[in-house]
């Protein structure tokens, strides 16, 4: 199951290894491939002999670790297949990938395309996850996971990179030990029930999935752990971070990693589900559920008994994410749905997915896409739209009618 290649990482990581923090190993093939060399979040703090020195260890190093997925040759895991050395690969249709620094022992376990179990025990450091290559700014994750361990620092993290600009990205959600915060602190924003601080961190002449590099870090960092799992709506991130001009390029891998390091032991279980909104197909998975609006949404109700219901998912400062729900609240089956509303002034339409829309301000018309129109006695579907504007402002004139 394990591929081994000699020494499979640029040459531009090697250069950061030995450091007194982590004593100098007898050398063998093995320990070449997997010790020297690599860059990855949790290296030592500050040194003089290198500029990386003043990070934080969460951002020092996923570049060399994005470097070793890059260069290490992909492999085809089947389920159930435990992985205790760096690569990557596919198994049941998902991408996984797999990194250690050769201090301490760790494993992860391939159960399926979509769960993965992790072990470590005084650990330097690793890396490891499953998910998906390429990656999607749109993609909404669904996870279960669990989080343990004593000892130095160990992170369960949405993570992943893009070309064109680019970026690394992180999005912390739980976490033992302390998640660090260097870089420029840009705020705060909320998604999926809880409020993240948004980092930007700035990596110059350093290694990455394009070799030496400059480029730019983005993180959303939890401000209180979520354990057990829940939803990532990544578009949220995407457009809080695109509102202080983070914006993202041509996404590579994206995976929802366990990451640990500084000596600790732990253990950590992870299933992941997700998919972007389509624009021909129908969804695979659930429209994220979102916290409830402080007063009660505005509904708007229609012939046939569609009714629909409006919320904001999200906001931040000049933009917000909003949603509408439409319900058949009859007794027979909906076979299309027409959606109006009045977007208050000032506020405009910048993207919409699940339907399609008529006008980008003002009064605007938003029909069923082509898989969503046929709503059964009690069903519903949503679509969703990113604003600009003030989001607390409520569109008026909702109302829903159906052929």
């Amino acid at each position: 199951m394990t591929i081994s290649h000699p020494d499979p990482l640029p040459a531009v990581c090697h250069k950061h290894r030995n450091r007194a923090a982590w004593p100098a190993r007898p050398p063998s093939p093995e320990a070449s491939r997997d010790k020297e060399g690599i860059t990855h979040m949790n290296d030592a703090p500050v040194r003089s002999r290198s500029r990386r020195r003043t990070r934080i260890r969460l951002l020092i190093g996923g570049a060399c670790a994005a470097a070793l997925a890059a260069a290490i040759l992909p492999g085809i895991a089947n389920a159930a297949t435990q992985i205790c050395s760096p690569q990557t690969g596919t198994n049941g249709g998902n991408y996984y990938s797999f990194w250690n620094n050769g201090q301490g022992s760790s494993c992860i376990t391939l159960n399926s395309g979509t769960n993965y179990s992790s072990t470590w025990s005084s650990i330097g450091d690793w890396v490891g996850g499953v998910g998906w290559n390429p990656g999607s700014t749109s993609r909404t994750i669904s996870y279960t996971g669990s989080l343990n361990g004593s000892g130095g620092t160990a992170l369960m993290t949405l993570y992943g990179w893009s070309t064109n600009p680019l970026v690394e990205y992180y999005v912390i959600d739980n976490w033992i030990g302390s998640p660090n915060t260097a870089g420029t602190n840009m705020g705060t924003m909320t998604s999926d029930g809880g409020t993240y601080t948004i980092i930007k961190h700035q990596q110059v002449n350093q290694p990455s999935i394009q070799g030496t590099a400059t480029f730019w870090q983005y993180l959303a960092i939890r401000t209180s752990k979520r354990t057990g799992g829940g939803t990532i709506t990544f578009s949220n991130f995407v457009n809080a971070w695109a509102s202080h001009g983070m914006n993202l390029g041509t996404m590579n891998y994206q995976i929802m990693a366990t990451e640990a390091w500084g000596g600790g032991s732990g253990s950590s279980s992870v299933s992941i589900g997700g998919s972007p909104p389509p624009t021909t197909t129908p969804p695979t998975t659930t429209p994220p559920t979102t916290a409830p609006p402080t007063s009660p949404p505005p509904t708007g109700g229609g012939g046939s008994g569609c009714r629909a219901t409006y919320s904001v998912a999200n906001s931040w400062q000049g933009g917000f994410n909003a949603s509408v729900t439409v319900t058949n609240a009859g007794s027979s089956t909906l076979n299309g749905w027409t959606v109006h509303l009045t977007l208050p002034s000032g506020q405009s339409i910048a993207s919409l997915w699940n339907g399609v829309n008529s006008g980008t301000s003002g009064a605007v018309t938003v029909k069923n896409a082509a898989y969503n129109g046929t709503l059964g006695a009690g069903a519903s579907t949503s679509f969703g739209y990113t604003g600009s504007g003030d989001g607390s402002q409520t569109p008026s004139n909702i109302s829903c009618t159906s052929p």
